[in-house]
């Protein structure tokens, strides 16, 4: 199967795109306001054509951080999730800041594990994500990390975006993350490390690459965006793993003028 990324971003109406901390962080760790603008701008474009999104944004603890900087040392459990919600706050604001010149609504939503496995809820989930979009309104995702505990957490925004598309049924999930794709080993610290742009098989993909550990920001690495990819490709949905922090990454997604690693639809 000859399958590359612009033919899927082009031949995708519903796309899911999940923003990591890292490319919504500064290296100072404040909001990049910057980013969200041009990928409102992005967006708009997109739903110009006639697709969808649906958005999976990181960033309330990098928020909190940004709005509460006395609190950024502080480990403990109770003080991260109180620095959550506030930064989940700050985070809407500045979403709907950038979505606003685009002269687009945005609708929250806060999510537990708990909410995916209940029928009853799931349903309603899939309901509002279908209203939201059909009317042109961009939703924005997160894990409801002031409530979550280990037993109702989902861990991380990949696996969230990940059963966000399934339960969508979206036709692309997108990941954004501060590499360009799936690698041999990592580029930062192995400069033979050569980009893995296409996977069929991700069986394979494990037995073949390095997998190091988490950034600095984020709760994800290469190991849960992987098993992101295994979830949605099984529902034939392809996702592709991308470099978010590159301008005007989704134009040049779908001008096939960026590169990334796409793992193709089982």
């Amino acid at each position: 199967m000859n399958q590359n990324i612009a033919d899927t971003f082009k031949s995708a109406r519903k796309i899911v795109i999940k923003i990591g901390s890292n490319t919504l962080a500064k290296a100072d760790g404040t909001q990049n306001t910057d980013f969200m603008k041009s990928f409102a701008l992005q967006c708009k474009k997109l739903i110009d054509q006639g697709k969808q999104i649906v958005v999976v944004s990181s960033g309330a603890q990098v928020s909190g951080v940004s709005t509460l900087k006395e609190w950024a040392r502080k480990k403990d459990v109770h003080f991260r999730q109180a620095l959550c919600a506030i930064g989940q706050v700050e985070l809407m604001a500045q979403w709907r800041k950038a979505f606003a010149e685009q002269n687009l609504h945005i609708g929250q939503l806060l999510f537990t594990k708990d909410d995916f496995e209940n029928e009853h809820r799931s349903l309603n989930i899939r309901n509002t994500l279908f209203t939201l979009a059909d009317e042109g309104v961009i939703p924005i995702i997160n894990e409801n990390d002031s409530v979550s505990i280990d037993e109702f957490q989902i861990g991380d925004n990949d696996n969230l975006s990940a059963l966000t598309a399934i339960l969508w049924s979206a036709d692309l999930l997108i990941l954004f993350s501060d590499i360009d794709g799936i690698y041999t080993d990592n580029p930062k610290t192995n400069k033979n490390a050569t980009l893995i742009e296409t996977v069929e098989n991700i069986e394979d993909l494990r037995k073949s690459i390095t997998i190091g550990s988490t950034n600095a920001f984020g709760t994800g690495g290469i190991e849960t965006k992987i098993q992101a990819a295994e979830k949605t490709t099984v529902y034939g949905i392809p996702m592709l793993l991308a470099n978010g922090s590159k301008e005007n990454i989704l134009e040049n997604l779908e001008n096939g003028s960026s590169k990334g690693t796409l793992f193709l639809a089982k």
